[in-house]
């Protein structure tokens, strides 16, 4: 059983999320302050934590390096749950370690979704020197895309994205993920304009092969369409 520590506290909130993951078959735990927080991680390790920011004590922001940095707490990956929507700032909580950023209030089907996609295990990077997803070939060591037996010219951040969806072609990748992982290749993408990055890759790639290759999930990320 996949256990979930929430940090939130909000009583409403928290004993909603506590009742339908319970229901959903994890495990929850529960601490109401950043502070509370450390001492429940130092205890027990759980397989994924909710984050709100907007906490008394320690608040979420100076909570979160402090899950990355603790030797019993690294790696856990942290979903942050929010009201605060500033995108400067979710991208540098991100960057800064969160693996996706949920903004209050959310839609609970949503939440399970993202939480199922950290749980199943996160992206990885391809091992392969040569990706092939159908007419699709992208050379990791050259950084050059072929479809159909042409090469296809891609920006840093295209590229990026598509080595990402390449290399897990069966997952849906979250756009924080997304936006987290490319960022250590290309530095300007942001939540705001990876829409029109993925946009243009799909219009490259059907330019050439005449099929749309990568498929929006709604409110979640990007996969290749199967």
């Amino acid at each position: 059983m996949k256990k979930i520590l929430i940090i939130d506290d909000d009583l409403h909130i928290g004993n909603m999320l506590e009742e339908t993951l319970t229901k959903e078959g994890y495990s929850v735990s529960r601490a109401y302050s950043g502070t509370e927080a450390l001492y429940v991680l130092a205890d027990a390790r759980p397989d994924l934590i909710l984050l709100d920011l907007m906490l008394p004590g320690l608040n979420g922001e100076e909570v979160l390096p402090q899950i990355m940095e603790e030797e019993h707490s690294k790696g856990i990956p942290v979903i942050v749950v929010s009201a605060k929507v500033d995108i400067d700032r979710k991208v540098e909580l991100l960057l800064g370690g969160a693996v996706d950023y949920v903004t209050k209030p959310f839609a609970m089907k949503e939440l399970l979704a993202r939480i199922s996609v950290q749980l199943r295990g996160p992206a990885r990077e391809p091992a392969d020197p040569v990706l092939v997803y159908g007419d699709i070939a992208l050379h990791t060591d050259t950084h050059e895309v072929e479809a159909c037996g042409r090469k296809i010219r891609l920006t840093r951040t295209e590229y990026a994205i598509l080595k990402l969806l390449m290399g897990n072609p069966s997952q849906v990748v979250t756009k924080s993920l997304l936006l987290e992982r490319i960022s250590q290749d290309t530095p300007d993408c942001t939540d705001s304009s990876l829409k029109m990055h993925v946009s243009n890759l799909r219009r490259k790639l059907r330019e050439v092969t005449e099929k749309d290759y990568i498929e929006a999930v709604w409110g979640i990320g990007f996969k290749m369409r199967g």
